[in-house]
């Protein structure tokens, strides 16, 4: 027996619609099908049901839309009249914070400049350069850091840690390395206030 391919679950709604009128079409009055069940009438009442529903969903987007639209519009409004009160409010108050507080509104607090050195960068990670006697580095980005110091050894306990370089950057391509050595690496991160411990050691062969 000959099996139909309807595929119709996975038709959009529009294409849906139209698949059924030309299926409700070529039915109708086919010699071949003359009891279809369900009725072709009822077939052709759920086609109406869905096309109006349809019609309507897509309107009410669109309306939603505008909606939403507007809501936007107003929102900015508001902001920008509140900002100019809020300017109002600090000229007239000056440093007088229960002027500002009277008025129902926050002040801002001072920041106070941390007197710790960054903490220890985390999660370095080695892996193979672009090039031969290259090995990428990067790690977790620390909080407030200027910079990061980057050093090297060769020693499978490595007590003899060498300057690799500078980074400004959570990220730093260890070069002039020996193919297939393997090399371990640590970083410490620089703030204004010094430089964190190292970071746990990471090691990698060098390409």
């Amino acid at each position: 027996m000959a099996r139909i391919k309807l595929n119709f679950h996975q038709l959009p709604i529009p294409q849906k619609i139209a698949k059924a009128q030309q299926i409700v079409a070529a039915i109708t009055g086919n010699p071949t099908f003359p009891t279809p069940t369900p009725p072709l009438a009822s077939v052709t009442t759920s086609i109406n049901d869905l096309s109006a529903a349809f019609t309507a969903a897509q309107a009410a987007r669109q309306t939603a839309k505008e909606k939403t639209s507007d809501q936007n519009a107003k929102e900015d409004s508001l902001n920008r009249v509140m900002q100019q009160l809020a300017a109002y409010v600090e000229s007239v108050a000056g440093d007088d914070q229960s002027k500002i507080l009277s008025a129902a509104m926050d002040t801002r607090s001072v920041s106070v400049a941390g007197s710790e050195p960054a903490s220890q960068p985390q999660a370095l990670t080695p892996t193979e350069g672009d090039h031969d006697g290259e090995i990428d580095l990067t790690w977790d980005k620390v909080a407030s850091t200027k910079s990061y110091v980057i050093e090297k050894s060769t020693g499978p306990q490595p007590t003899d840690w060498l300057h690799a370089g500078v980074s400004t950057k959570s990220a730093f391509t260890a070069v002039g390395l020996t193919s297939g050595s393997r090399y371990w690496f640590r970083v410490a991160a620089v703030n204004n206030n010094g430089q964190s411990g190292w970071s746990d050691p990471a090691t990698k062969i060098a390409p």
